[in-house]
């Protein structure tokens, strides 16, 4: 009997010592991820603006704009979204009908 505790001591001590290193290597991984987006984000942002700045102004007339009208607050937020179609109802039959077993009667 106490050789089985002495052996659930030692998997207890094992499996401590590779949560810890999980964990330590599962916040290196994440700090290393966040280095790495606001690397990409920077060098978006950077290349966003040298965009803007080598556009040199053109010689063409401003087209016309016609500015976006808005009908109601909130009417146009799921003007994107397609809605699915019901599936056609069955035809009744006629046992539905006949079945009074279903009929609330009130008084």
């Amino acid at each position: 009997m106490s050789l089985l505790v002495v052996e659930q001591d030692r998997t207890i001590s094992s499996q401590r010592t590779l949560i810890t290193s999980l964990f330590s290597d599962s916040t290196e991984l994440s700090a290393l991820k966040g280095k790495l987006f606001q690397k990409q984000r920077a060098a978006a942002q950077a290349q966003a603006e040298a965009g803007t700045r080598s556009q040199a102004p053109s010689n063409r007339t401003p087209s016309a704009q016609v500015p976006m009208t808005q009908d109601a607050p909130g009417s146009n937020r799921n003007a994107g979204k397609l809605r699915k179609t019901l599936p056609p109802k069955p035809p009744a039959g006629v046992s539905d009908f006949g079945d009074v077993r279903r009929i609330v009667k009130a008084i």
